[in-house]
This record gives structure tokens, C-alpha cells and sequence, in this order.
């Protein structure tokens, strides 16, 4: 990743910006809405290799003095599932796309969780979203 920014720092005009929008690596937390609010019930078990090394080839860039940090800003983004199908695909592609180990665990538990109560509440699975704007130097 360091060779990209590399090269995006050779392609920016001079003082252009770099906007880097990514997950915060932090487990997601996964819980229901039923309109009075969010009750959180779980926490995934995703690992965070690959997020640590895009903040150490951020830093790495930013320490040879390529960029400069202008902000950085910590904000809550929440993905709203009607239903355990929409749940189950979402996580199911989450997974796939990470390369994580199995989450079957949760969706049971979602699953039992939908099926005691009688109306049905909405899946929620909320993470904060990490904005940087890195100054080309």
C-alpha cells in the first residue's frame, strides 16, 4: 500500500488532497431497532491486519514527509437490515471479502433472538468510519 501512496503522491497536484475513508479497526456491534432505539447483543470477531498495515503505510507516508494529516475525523456508520436474510447475505459477503473465520455463531443467535419476539425487529450492525484528509507536501 505504501507503493500506491507513493504514487498518488507523484500524480497530485501540488498541496492536492487525499481523502482516505475507511473502516475503524474495531469489531462491529451487532443489535436490533425496534423505533425506541438500539439494544447492542453482540460483538463480531473480525481480525484487523489488513487495517493496521494501511495505518502504518499511512503513517509511512506521512513520516517521509509525502503528506501532511489536515483532519481526521471518527464518525458512527450504521447498516440497517430488515430482515435475517439481508443480515445473513451481508454477512456472508463481509466474511468472504475479509477473509474471516465463520460468524455462523452470530446468525444463530440472531435468528433466536428475531424468533422470540413478536415484532420483528430491524438488524443493525454499526462500526465508526475513519475520514482523513492527507495534504500532498
Amino acid at each position: 500500500m505504501v507503493d500506491a501512496l507513493r504514487e498518488t503522491h507523484r500524480v497530485l497536484k501540488t498541496e492536492g488532497l487525499l481523502i482516505d475513508l475507511r473502516p475503524a479497526a474495531v469489531h462491529r456491534r451487532v443489535g436490533f431497532s425496534d423505533g425506541d432505539g438500539y439494544r447492542l447483543q453482540w460483538v463480531m470477531r473480525e481480525t484487523f491486519e489488513d487495517d493496521h498495515a494501511a495505518d502504518r503505510a499511512v503513517a509511512d507516508v506521512v513520516a517521509e514527509g509525502r503528506f501532511e494529516v489536515e483532519s481526521r475525523m471518527l464518525f458512527p456508520c450504521y447498516r440497517v437490515m430488515d430482515n435475517l436474510n439481508d443480515f445473513t447475505e451481508w454477512l456472508t459477503e463481509f466474511i468472504e471479502k475479509g477473509k474471516f473465520t465463520s460468524h455462523d455463531w452470530l446468525v444463530r443467535r440472531v435468528e433466536q433472538e428475531i424468533d422470540a419476539v413478536s415484532d420483528k425487529p430491524k438488524i443493525v450492525v454499526s462500526a465508526p468510519l475513519v475520514l482523513r484528509a492527507l495534504r500532498k507536501q
